[in-house]
């Protein structure tokens, strides 16, 4: 088993094949949002029905909520983010006013006078009543964390695990990371710094000044880095047993985990090969 990392000019963790998940943190983003829809019976002069509900989907970020809470609520841009100081979110301490993590992927009424406060406080405490129950919290217990560190986990897994079958597996790549003092190297976590969704992580990216650089700082990040759902957090307090160090996603459909670092690094070049050949034609 191998112990130290290899050079960083020539290891990548999680250079993952999602290219159908990563440009908005899921795959239902673009209509996971309740907007209003037009009937056939609508007239010109009626107006828009609101939306009944707002849908938050799993991985999201807080930035992407803020923005869905402004448009559910036909707010300008930038008023729910404005309206974090006066919610008054019960969040822990560790957080320090920070909701990254805690904004709990749900479907959320929208009364007759919703506001950005009711519905972040709603998000937060939904988060605290799922988190702090006894197995999660007992389960933070047993993995030497608090639920804050394992709300933190949970979002690393939200955001590489291809497939909620993996979820488990890249959980115990965290853990098998961090108990060799090995850096996370997670793609997920530079492209929460640099404010994007990728798969092609540049070397340069990896020598960017950020506290969420896994390439270049140890441990967990911060924060979290999205806000996970409830099976994120079961893989985050029961990883899945085995001695993963590495994985990555080569196609849709083929995620390979590993503890040699020279089969990692094929499979990598197997992911390059496909990221480089041309998409086939639609048929019929």
């Amino acid at each position: 088993m191998q112990k130290n990392t290899p050079p960083r000019s020539t290891i990548r963790l999680t250079r993952r094949g999602r290219l159908a998940l990563v440009a908005t943190g899921a795959v239902v983003a673009g209509t996971a949002v309740a907007v209003p829809l037009l009937s056939p019976e609508r007239t010109e002069k009626e107006a828009p029905r609101k939306p009944a509900t707002l849908v938050i989907p799993e991985g999201w970020r807080a930035g992407q909520i803020y923005q869905a809470v402004d448009k559910a609520l036909a707010l300008p841009a930038g008023t729910t983010r404005k309206a974090l100081p006066k919610a008054a979110l019960k969040l822990p301490e560790d957080a320090e006013g920070n909701p990254e993590g805690y904004l709990f992927p749900a479907t959320y009424p929208l009364d007759k006078k919703p506001t950005p406060e009711a519905l972040l406080a709603s998000m937060v405490d939904t988060a605290n009543k799922r988190f702090n129950r006894a197995p999660i919290a007992a389960g933070a217990q047993r993995n030497a964390m608090n639920v804050y560190q394992a709300v933190t986990i949970a979002s690393l897994v939200q955001a590489e695990a291809a497939t909620k079958a993996d979820m488990g597996k890249v959980a115990r790549v965290v853990f098998n990371r961090l108990e060799r003092g090995m850096p996370l190297q997670m793609d997920s976590t530079i492209n929460y710094a640099m404010n994007r969704s990728t798969v092609r992580t540049t070397e340069r990216d990896t020598r960017i000044e950020s506290p969420y650089n896994s390439y270049q700082r140890m441990g967990l990040p911060p924060t979290p880095i999205d806000n996970p759902g409830e099976e994120a957090m079961r893989a985050a307090i029961d990883p899945t047993p085995g001695d993963w160090l590495y994985f990555v996603t080569v196609k849709p459909g083929d995620t390979r985990f590993t503890a040699n670092f020279q089969e990692h690094q094929r499979n990598v070049a197997e992911f390059n090969r496909n990221q480089r050949s041309p998409a086939p034609k639609a048929t019929g």
